[in-house]
């Protein structure tokens, strides 16, 4: 457990910590991160996607040969280009900026100060340690500064950040500090409910447990805003 403070710390802070004391095992099954932005490359675009494509491509079609597969077969002579598309242009393509989703802000001409909760928001990523799938569900919350934000764009940012290789702490905090700066305040809270295949297929195998994550900002540090959260998500683990 020790592990898993330093990691929640580290997200809040906005630090990096040492990992020299750890092992890589240790690493992937702790599911530490090492900081809020997920780490990328310099370099990471200079090639384009169709380019990208073909090397995953070529790459998985050697991984699939040294497992010993017969690619001639033709259920599966497809299947090292079709995971270059899934990675690039599906599960994986919140990676690129470029397919960050457009923000459109709206006055809040209802005057409406309220807190606006959407819940039960339906997501898919990928564990960055094996990648394995994380899913589950993700509920927001914010109270308007003035603007107000279209519900379907709340479902867009989780959607984009969820789909690049993650870490559950690290999710919850993209999604939270993207809000924050759309909507221009810190009035907003995401918690996130969901299950790990390298938890449940791997490892420990425990298929009964979920893990829960939450970020809490401005007006929601309160306590008693806190719990009227809580209680308009009604949290049960029904996936």
């Amino acid at each position: 457990m020790k592990n898993n403070l330093i990691e929640i710390n580290t997200l809040l802070n906005g630090n990096r910590i040492s990992l020299s004391e750890l092992t890589i095992e240790e690493i992937g099954d702790e599911h530490i991160s090492t900081g809020i932005e997920t780490p990328m490359m310099p370099h990471a675009f200079d090639m384009s996607d169709e380019e990208k494509i073909r090397k995953i491509e070529f790459h998985f079609k050697e991984i699939m040969e040294t497992m010993g597969l017969d690619l001639s077969d033709d259920s599966l002579k497809g299947t090292p280009n079709r995971v270059a598309k899934m990675y690039i242009q599906e599960i994986f393509s919140g990676l690129n900026p470029a397919n960050k989703p457009k923000i459109a802000l709206f006055e809040n001409k209802y005057q409406y100060n309220q807190m606006l909760v959407e819940k039960d928001i339906t997501f898919y990523s990928n564990c960055e340690h094996h990648f394995v799938p994380i899913f589950g569900k993700a509920h927001l919350a914010y109270i308007s500064s003035g603007k107000v934000i279209g519900l379907s764009k709340l479902n867009r940012i989780v959607n984009y950040y969820a789909k690049r290789p993650q870490v559950q702490e690290r999710l919850t905090i993209q999604i939270a500090k993207e809000m924050q700066e759309a909507l221009g305040t810190e009035d907003v809270a995401v918690l996130i409910d969901a299950k790990h295949l390298c938890v449940s297929s791997r490892g420990i195998k425990d298929n009964s447990s979920a893990t829960v994550s939450s970020y809490y900002g401005g007006k929601f540090e309160n306590e008693q805003v806190r719990n009227e959260f809580l209680k308009y998500i009604d949290l049960k683990t029904n996936y």
